[in-house]
C-alpha cells in the first residue's frame, strides 16, 4: 500500500502528531509519497526510515497511490481536492485545525484511523461537485468545487444584483453582497453561515444561498443537482469576484456564469462506524448544553 500525504503549513504543536503519523505507517509497512512543497516544509523537523518518495504534479497520482491523506484543516483538504481530481483515489482528512468537517479523523485518532485503513475496515463516501463555466475560462483545467461557488461584490461599496436563471426560468434577482451555490458537502460550510441549511452528502442538490441580502424576505433555496444554473451580474462596479472553494479570481459584470453538477465525483474515506449525523452532532455541538 502507498497513500499520499498533502500538506501545506501547521503550528509547531502540531509536529507530535504528525510524527506520530509518520511512525504508524512505517510500522504498517505502508509506503510514503510526499507532496513537494510540504516535504520543504517539514524537512529537519520529522524523522523517516527512509526517504519518502516526492511528487509534484497531479499527474503523478493515478497507478502510483492507493490513499491520499490531507494532513491539516478542511481548507488544505480542499486543495488536496486539485491534487485529486478525476483520479478516484480516496482521500482521508487528518485534522490538524480547527473545525474539521471533512477532516475529521483528530489528531488523538491518527494510529486508530491508519490501522484501520491497514484491516479494511472503511467505506468510501461519493460527494458531487460542481463545475463552472464561463467564455474567458477563468479557472482552467480546475474549474469545479466541493464545497461552493461563490460572487462576492469586489470592495465595501454598495450592493451587486445577481440575477439567476435555472434551466432558463428566472428564479430570483438579488440585491445583496454576494451570493453562494453550495454542494450538500458546502452546505456545512460557507452557506450555513449565511443561514443556508444543512443537506446530506446524498441528497443530490445544491443550494443557493443569498449573502447579506437586502430583502428579508429572501430565503434560501435547494434545487435539484441536475439543473443548469446561469449568473448574470450587476452593480456600481464594472469588476466583481468569483470564489471556487479556496480558489478565486475577477470577473467583470458582462460575464456570464454557467455552474453545473461535475461528472465526477471525490471519494471520501469513512471508518466503520462514522457518520454524517455523527460528524454534525459532534462539530455543531448539539446537545451539549447544559440545560439538556
Amino acid at each position: 500500500m502507498k497513500i499520499a500525504l498533502f500538506g501545506k503549513t501547521f503550528n509547531d504543536d502540531r509536529f507530535f502528531y504528525f510524527q506520530q503519523l509518520i511512525e504508524t505507517l512505517e510500522r504498517s509497512n505502508i509506503s510514503i509519497l510526499i507532496y513537494s512543497p510540504f516535504m520543504d516544509f517539514i524537512k529537519g523537523k520529522i524523522r523517516f526510515s527512509k526517504d519518502p518518495e516526492i511528487f509534484t504534479l497531479h499527474s503523478q497520482l493515478p497507478g502510483n497511490a492507493d490513499f491520499m491523506f490531507s494532513i491539516g484543516g478542511d481548507g488544505t483538504m480542499l486543495d488536496a481536492i486539485t491534487l485529486v481530481r478525476d483520479s478516484g483515489i480516496p482521500l482521508m482528512g487528518i485534522n490538524l485545525g480547527r473545525m474539521g468537517f471533512l477532516s475529521s479523523i483528530s489528531k488523538e485518532e491518527i494510529g486508530q484511523a491508519v490501522n484501520a485503513l491497514v484491516r479494511g475496515d472503511y467505506t468510501i463516501e461519493k460527494r458531487s461537485l460542481l463545475s463552472v463555466e464561463t467564455p474567458q475560462h477563468l479557472f482552467g483545467d480546475m474549474n469545479y468545487a466541493l464545497n461552493e461557488l461563490t460572487v462576492n461584490k469586489k470592495d465595501t461599496g454598495s450592493m451587486i444584483l445577481v440575477h439567476v436563471y435555472i434551466d432558463d426560468k428566472l428564479l430570483n434577482s438579488y440585491w445583496a453582497d454576494g451570493l453562494i451555490i453550495a454542494t450538500p458537502t458546502g452546505s456545512t460550510a460557507y452557506s450555513l453561515s449565511c443561514n443556508g441549511p444543512i443537506i446530506t452528502p446524498d441528497s443530490e442538490n445544491f443550494v443557493i444561498t443569498p449573502i447579506a441580502t437586502h430583502n428579508l424576505t429572501v430565503r434560501p433555496v435547494v434545487i435539484p443537482d441536475k439543473s443548469v444554473i446561469r449568473l448574470k451580474v450587476e452593480g456600481r462596479m464594472s469588476q466583481y469576484l468569483i470564489g471556487l472553494d479556496s480558489r478565486n479570481s475577477i470577473i467583470d459584470s458582462d460575464t456570464e456564469i454557467v455552474v453545473k453538477k461535475e461528472k465526477f465525483f471525490i471519494n471520501l474515506v469513512q471508518r466503520v462506524g462514522d457518520d454524517f449525523f455523527t460528524t454534525i452532532r459532534q462539530k455543531l455541538m448539539w446537545g451539549r448544553d447544559v440545560r439538556n
